[in-house]
């Protein structure tokens, strides 16, 4: 932290967060962060908070719901490691739930496969063992359940 860091009066630092909230869908916790980068005290930070949520600028079921898509088509994470990251950032099951009703299921194993083919190509290991075994490591990784690992490795390796 600065020492000669700027205090802000509740309409600014309102201001700065609904910048900061309209650029992209924002966590409450990451808010709470900003605010407590700027120093805030609790009640300002309420204020805020309430504020934002009240002129629909910080939603944690949009925030969601946008972040289980981002993560699912861009970076094709599977269920466990988005949920994992959600619940690094405080939000609550009953929204996690939510926003991964945005992944349908077929897309979900179609994504899956594809991953898994792309990857196998890559794989240039002649023991089928440790192949399946760097296949299906490398799909834990990306969040994917282990059933449907074990089942997809085995589809497509055989």
């Amino acid at each position: 932290m600065r020492h000669n860091q700027k205090s802000h009066t509740v309409e600014e630092a309102l201001q700065k967060l609904m910048h900061f909230c309209a650029y992209r869908d924002r966590s409450q916790k990451e808010v709470e962060d900003k605010l407590n980068e700027m120093r805030m005290i609790p009640e300002a930070k309420e204020k805020i908070i309430i504020s934002l949520m009240q002129e629909n600028f910080l939603n944690e079921e949009r925030f969601a719901r946008s972040f289980v898509r981002g993560k699912f088509r861009m970076k094709k994470w599977g269920r466990k490691k988005i949920v994992m990251e959600l619940k690094k950032r405080d939000i609550s099951s009953p929204i996690i739930k939510l926003g991964l009703s945005e992944i349908k299921e077929t897309d979900y194993r179609k994504t899956l496969y594809e991953l898994a083919e792309k990857k196998a190509d890559k794989i240039s290991e002649p023991n089928l063992f440790k192949k399946k075994k760097k296949l299906a490591d490398h799909l834990l990784r990306k969040g994917y359940e282990s059933q449907l690992v074990f089942d997809c490795v085995n589809d497509i390796t055989d």
